[in-house]
């Protein structure tokens, strides 16, 4: 079956390649990025570009600073775990394995949660994610590196398994986060520094990215970027970009699964998040799930088996042989402003969620990628 997804944005580049363009300009090599004497890469966690024009007012420093061509496209799924992977160690989700928000673990039915199951799930830091982080790289080559996030990700299984080799900074608030990335890079000259800022998707998740609590955390991140470039080092290259963006999903848009219901039989397990389901069916059964969930859905979501997902090289344009099984048999990705959630779950949470992402959708996934400091200058090929 050939498959009708959409176009990526011709200017847009891979989230991917951010970080390995960010150290060509620190080794002397700028692609992307102009040369740099340190470096700091700013992850707003849930602001897609679609989600920062609709709020231009509302974040006057980020969007003067924010040409035509500053986009970045996002990975698939437009997700935390598979993006921030994807970031931290240049490669696709093929080859690191991080391949969903829960994912299965071959040969069970087990899926855990890939952001916080580290720990509760018995999944191994060092092997599950399969590549090599980038800052570990980095710093066994003498490179200092560093993180600075929430004081409560220092030592989860998670920030090991992306963000290993790298001296980590916890503070509580973003303007702190900021400050403190500033002055590492004043202090350690050839440096990266990765500062991650998770509270609009929280606010986001819990209210929607159109609401006043969501344009209020804007306002806040806004302004405490503008200070980070008011004191920066001549020098200092700043990068912001985002892992993914998100949609508004109203109750009414909830599609929930239930006993009986035509869209799970023959899957034995539901997976991944509600903009992109990833289900596990029974033996020699993917073809028919697949097709009822055509029939019944295919109107409001891309419909695709794993192989059809590989063949357009959603995934990267390799898929190692020991990730494929990870993968759903058969991927549900939301395009209109609906959310799939299996009702057979005891807990109910999820379904709370007003703002979410996963899919395919530009809101979802194309992310800005704002240069900031020595990055604020036009480079060639921007």
């Amino acid at each position: 079956m050939s498959l009708s997804l959409p176009a990526d944005p011709p200017s847009a580049r891979s989230l991917t390649g951010v970080v390995p363009q960010v150290l060509d300009s620190l080794s002397g090599s700028p692609g992307w990025f102009p040369a740099a004497r340190s470096a700091i890469v700013v992850v707003v966690d849930g602001l897609g570009r679609g989600n920062l024009s609709a709020r231009a007012g509302h974040a006057r420093f980020l969007v003067s600073q924010m040409a035509k061509k500053d986009a970045a496209r996002s990975v698939f799924p437009s997700t935390t775990a598979t993006a921030l992977t994807s970031l931290l160690t240049g490669v696709d989700a093929g080859l690191h394995g991080i391949v969903g928000y829960r994912a299965r673990v071959p040969g069970t039915l087990s899926a855990p949660n890939q952001l916080k199951g580290w720990e509760t799930d018995g999944l191994d830091p060092l092997t599950w994610q399969r590549a090599r982080p980038l800052l570990e790289l980095e710093s066994a080559a003498g490179r200092s590196c560093f993180v600075v996030s929430k004081s409560i990700y220092a030592a989860s299984g998670f920030t090991r398994a992306i963000q290993r080799g790298a001296t980590f900074f916890g503070a509580a608030t973003v303007e702190e986060r900021l400050e403190i990335a500033a002055q590492l890079a004043a202090d350690h000259e050839g440096s990266l520094t990765y500062v991650y800022l998770p509270e609009l998707d929280t606010i986001g998740h819990a209210r929607g990215w159109e609401s006043d609590e969501w344009v209020a955390g804007l306002e806040r991140v806004d302004a405490a970027l503008r200070r980070l470039d008011e004191r920066l080092r001549p020098g200092t290259g700043v990068v912001v970009t985002a892992d993914h963006g998100m949609v508004d999903v109203p109750p009414h848009g909830h599609v929930l699964l239930r006993d009986g219901d035509a869209l799970v039989d023959d899957v034995d397990l539901v997976a991944g998040e509600p903009r992109l389901l990833q289900l596990y069916a029974a033996q020699g059964a993917t073809d028919d799930v697949a097709a009822r969930w055509r029939a019944a859905e295919g109107s409001r979501a891309w419909v695709m088996t794993r192989d059809e997902a590989v063949s357009a090289g959603l995934f990267g344009r390799t898929v190692d042989a020991e990730v494929l099984p990870r993968i759903g048999d058969v991927l549900i990705a939301a395009r209109g402003s609906v959310a799939y959630y299996d009702d057979r779950l005891t807990d109910k949470k999820a379904q709370r969620m007003v703002g979410q992402h996963g899919s395919l959708t530009d809101l979802e996934r194309i992310v800005p990628l704002i240069g900031l400091g020595g990055f604020g200058r036009t480079p060639s090929g921007r």
